[in-house]
């Protein structure tokens, strides 16, 4: 069923409680009345509470009405703040370099508002050491102190261990900060571009944001190809491992 109020010719009642434009209450008057009104003030006959009776009608500009409404629910969901939670897994043995990368995206998450769930996975004889995986949330933890907190405790989850970090800003100020900088490099721009080097200025920042994506991807490329060789060298090593006991076994 439409959930748009009926306008004009649409309304079919005798009569109608009338709104003038600006507010002002006119009283019931029959329909042909209050059609004749809104031809008058070239304005539209909206009937904006269809239950009351006689049903309320009101003379506005329709078009206008729909447009303006639908900025304010455009704004309203650009205002709501959704939380999210984020997740980084790591290795009880992680390299130096993938654990300042992973600690960054932590960092970079918190910023923005989001809860981060972090994952230690525990391969082969790493199961027999959960004290590694709590070293290592506890350490991470520490290093983001600053910008989140432990919100759920290091706990075992099989073979993984589980800790939630949250963080301290609010969504709601993480958007507005991060638009404000945004509003802010935009207008640095437009400032810049008024002089006769605008177009080499526009260059510039283009050539600075493809930059930054292409980093941003190959940082991640990289990542991903650490842990596929951290998963490759525990496996093997597993497998040496497993002869070597049925040896001494036989």
């Amino acid at each position: 069923m439409s959930t748009e109020p009926r306008i004009n010719d649409r309304i079919r009642v005798p009569e109608v409680r009338l709104v003038g434009p600006s507010g002002e209450q006119v009283g019931i008057v029959p329909l042909a009345k209050a059609l004749e009104l809104a031809q008058e003030y070239d304005l539209d006959l909206v009937e904006v509470a269809a239950t009351a009776r006689p049903p309320v009608c009101k003379l506005m500009d329709y078009g206008k009405f729909k447009y303006e409404s639908a900025m304010k629910a455009r704004e309203a969901r650009k205002n709501q703040a959704h939380t999210v939670i984020k997740e980084m897994k790591l290795r009880p043995k992680i390299d130096p370099h993938d654990y300042d990368t992973k600690k960054g995206h932590v960092v970079r998450f918190l910023k923005q508002g989001d809860k981060v769930k972090i994952t230690i996975m525990f391969r082969g004889r790493e199961q027999s050491r959960p004290e590694l995986g709590f070293r290592l949330l506890q350490r991470l933890a520490d290093d983001v102190q600053d910008l989140g907190f432990i919100e759920s405790s290091p706990k075992q989850d099989g073979r993984n261990m589980i800790m939630v970090l949250g963080p301290h800003k609010k969504k709601t100020e993480a958007m507005a900060e991060a638009r404000a900088i945004a509003d802010a490099r935009k207008a640095e721009r437009q400032g810049r571009n008024t002089g006769p080097d605008a177009a080499a200025d526009d260059d510039s920042a283009l050539e600075a944001e493809n930059a930054a994506a292409e980093a941003e991807a190959e940082a991640e490329a990289d990542e991903t190809d650490d842990e596929a060789v951290v998963e490759a060298d525990v496996e093997a090593a597993a497998a040496v491992e497993q002869p070597a006991e049925a040896s001494q076994g036989a």
